[in-house]
């Protein structure tokens, strides 16, 4: 009895050392105190974001009955995200990344009570909206090189992939959870109490922030100028690991991004308008199940060959979801191709923070986020314009295809990002 004791403790012994494999590694929220409170202010504030996001759009769309207007507020976000956030990276390389972030905050904090203010009017504007809404998206793109570059300032190079995992869980838990229970606070809460929720959602972030300690670039560096935002882009084309992902990225973006398409999908192909928040939320899911077992990623050592790789395979997933007659096939590659698509942002994040000196980090995030923000934007117009000349089947399939094809051709342009791999992983700690 005592044998089959012992042979049952060492199988669940093994059991869960099998399983610890696969789970989140959370070692960074343990011995790095400053990125702890930063990782669950900012996965607090990042909920009250998107809830409100959802908000304003319904708000837009009640008060004015325009698809157009709701879709003119992305010119909101677009326009900063395409041009303040390199500015806002040559500040954070310039200047205290900490200081940034909290104007980042104060900026949206100012937005936010902003847009409740005005839900708390007898008869709400139409114009503060965006007005306010410009405000948020304006200081969050000043500060997210700074956002973005305090990760390997607070925690060593060996837990760089771990972080980068867990920044993720937040995003994509947001990008689930918020939809969903935006769809309640519309049904049971006035506007106002909203806007205000998210407002007090920034608490735990700017505290947290107030607490980090004080993180420069590099002493008596440079002041932002225009010469230091080109030495940025100069210094991303003279990297040939760096620029290859980020081009790897863009070509799955814009060939392969058909999310402009969910409505008339869920419309047409399955016959219910209504399943088009199921479509949206597929990839996020997706995306959101790898961050929650990212485990195997600390031993992938050549990240470069796994960035092609998941950006083909997310190019793969979109052309066979153009010929899925099943809804839950629909979503099921869907959410592969959500998967693909965030083991390649994991894997990059950590590319990034390896290749790119502490000095360019501000402003090299700073084009990588302006990169991810608006190479989706075009693929969605891609995607619209060829539907609209052909058919949804055509675009998406089409999309799919030139996705792969592209990722091919750029592994053969850049053998440095097929031959890169990591000197030092998570796994070494």
């Amino acid at each position: 009895m005592t044998d089959d004791l012992g042979v049952g403790a060492a199988e669940n012994q093994g059991w869960r050392r099998r399983a610890s494999r696969f789970a989140l590694d959370v070692s960074p929220l343990r011995h790095n105190p400053a990125f702890r409170r930063l990782w669950f202010g900012q996965g607090i504030s990042f909920i009250g974001t998107e809830i409100a996001e959802v908000a304003l759009a319904y708000q837009v769309y009640q008060l004015t009955g325009s698809t157009l207007a709701v879709g003119l507020i992305s010119l909101t976000h677009l326009v900063p995200l395409l041009t303040l956030t390199v500015i806002g990276g040559a500040i954070a390389d310039a200047f205290d990344r900490r200081r940034v972030m909290l104007v980042q905050q104060i900026g949206m904090i100012t937005g936010s009570l902003g847009l409740a203010a005005n839900a708390a009017l007898g008869h709400p504007r139409v114009w503060p909206l965006f007005v306010f809404q410009f405000v948020i998206s304006a200081s969050f793109s000043i500060g997210v090189g700074a956002q973005r570059s305090m990760t390997p300032q607070l925690v060593d190079e060996a837990h760089f992939m771990a972080a980068s995992a867990l920044n993720s869980v937040t995003s994509q838990f947001g990008a689930v959870g918020g939809p969903a229970l935006a769809g309640l606070a519309i049904k049971f809460l006035d506007l106002k109490w909203i806007y205000l929720g998210d407002t007090l959602s920034y608490v735990g972030a700017i505290t947290a922030v107030a607490l980090l300690p004080r993180l420069v670039a590099t002493e008596n560096a440079d002041r932002p100028s225009w010469s230091s935002i080109v030495a940025g882009f100069r210094y991303v084309r003279s990297q040939p690991v760096i620029l290859g992902f980020f081009l790897v990225d863009t070509n799955a973006m814009i060939f392969g991004m058909p999310s402009a398409l969910f409505p008339a999908i869920a419309a047409h192909r399955f016959g219910d308008p209504a399943l088009v928040g199921y479509l949206y939320m597929a990839p996020a899911a997706g995306a959101l199940v790898v961050s929650l077992l990212s485990g195997p990623l600390r031993q992938v050592r050549r990240q470069g060959l796994g960035v092609v790789v998941t950006a083909t395979l997310w190019g793969v997933a979109i052309a066979a979801f153009g010929f899925a007659q099943q809804f839950w096939l629909a979503l099921l590659l869907l959410a592969l191709a959500g998967l693909g698509d965030q083991i390649s942002a994991i894997l990059r994040s950590v590319m990034l923070y390896r290749i790119t000196p502490k000095r360019m980090l501000g402003r090299v995030s700073g084009i990588e986020f302006m990169q991810v923000a608006a190479a989706p934007s075009i693929g969605n117009l891609e995607a619209g314009a060829l539907a609209s000349a052909t058919s949804l089947r055509f675009s998406i399939v089409s999309g799919g295809v030139a996705c792969v094809a592209g990722c091919l051709l750029l592994a053969l342009a850049f053998p440095a990002l097929l031959r890169y791999g990591a000197q030092a992983d998570d796994a070494d700690a």
